[in-house]
């Protein structure tokens, strides 16, 4: 298994792992996933085995003081084996940023396995 950068090659599989979420949003427009992969402040990171992506992650940043884990998902198969926290500790780095923030409704106690503090937070909707 190896953490790289995300490459367009990774997004068929990255559109997988989505949709086994139930996360529709990438693989309803493949150009506007690709363009949110890519975007300026963004940092995408793939987990590949052969040519297999088992996990992904993609982090929003200033590129100095925070980053947003947007998304980060890991093939079912290959959960609890550290991909999750390797795609972390791979991407943050990249960003630029001193700290990672991130919104969850799931993995409370993966997240809380870093060192963190807890805030309260919402999610609006327009």
């Amino acid at each position: 298994m190896t953490i790289t950068q995300y490459e367009p090659v990774h997004l068929a599989g990255i559109v997988a792992l989505c949709e086994a979420e139930g996360w529709p949003s990438f693989g309803a427009d493949l150009d506007r996933a690709h363009a949110v992969l890519t975007a300026p402040g963004v940092t995408s990171v793939v987990a590949v085995d052969g040519d297999e992506v088992i996990g992904f992650a993609y982090l929003l940043s200033d590129g100095h003081i925070v980053a947003y884990l947007s998304m980060m998902a890991v093939h079912h198969n290959h959960r609890r084996r550290g991909i999750g926290r390797e795609l972390i500790e791979h991407a943050t780095p990249l960003t630029g940023a001193q700290r990672v923030d991130l919104v969850t409704d799931t993995a409370d106690d993966f997240y809380a396995s870093f060192e963190h503090r807890t805030f309260s937070g919402f999610r609006i909707y327009p």
